[in-house]
């Protein structure tokens, strides 16, 4: 009869890009956040990459790669301009935080 192999588990800290040691992390996790959104808009709009660059104002293979996840090279700030631009209002929360280390989150 066959072993398994026991995987070993870590724990996550709730942010992969933490969890893979990638810098800036945290500014990561919300850009990641946003892009998520921006897709989903695109998806339920049934737009095309080609229309979604025009109402954002970059090129299609710009919306490509960062759907792509390749959006290391967008501020967080042009990302809101993004949703904005597809018709979504952006609101920025600041409020005392409940417990434990307050965090960054796209809600």
């Amino acid at each position: 009869m066959l072993k398994r192999k026991v995987l070993e588990r870590e724990p996550s800290t709730g942010n992969v890009f933490a969890d893979l040691g990638v810098a800036d992390a945290g500014e990561h996790l919300i850009k990641a956040g946003l892009v998520i959104r921006i897709d989903r808009i695109v998806r339920q709009r049934k737009l095309t990459q080609a229309a979604a660059a025009q109402i954002m104002g970059i090129d299609q293979p710009k919306v490509s790669a960062m759907l792509a996840g390749q959006f290391r090279g967008y501020s967080v700030e042009r990302l809101m301009r993004f949703l904005v631009a597809l018709g979504h209002d952006v609101e920025i929360v600041v409020k005392p935080r409940r417990r434990g280390a307050a965090e960054l989150r796209v809600a």
